[in-house]
């Protein structure tokens, strides 16, 4: 998906744990999140919720990628804080028409 947004023009950091991206809030500024809600060490709502307790980033939308697609999981995860969520498999048109709803 990095590569996707990168050839649309998009800046894009990843990082492979929650932990790791929420260590770089202090240097970066962002416009949106993307966050798998299945993450080695801490999960994808608890990662939400640090974000969205920092002052520094609450205001920033958080997008849930996942691939719990049972019924109830995207109130779950809505609930957690996120405003939008994609189910896997993800659909390219339906991911950068997301993306495109919050940061053009």
């Amino acid at each position: 998906l990095a590569l996707v947004l990168q050839s649309k023009g998009y800046s894009v950091d990843y990082v492979p744990s929650a932990e790791e991206a929420l260590g770089l809030l202090g240097d970066l500024d962002y416009d949106l999140f993307l966050v798998d809600m299945v993450l080695p060490g801490m999960d994808g709502l608890t990662a939400t919720a640090a974000l969205k307790r920092d002052p520094r980033t609450q205001h920033i939308p958080v997008v849930a990628l996942t691939a719990h697609a049972m019924k109830g999981d995207e109130e779950v995860i809505r609930q957690g804080g996120c405003e939008a969520y994609i189910s896997k498999p993800i659909s390219v048109t339906t991911f950068l028409d997301t993306v495109r709803r919050f940061i053009g």
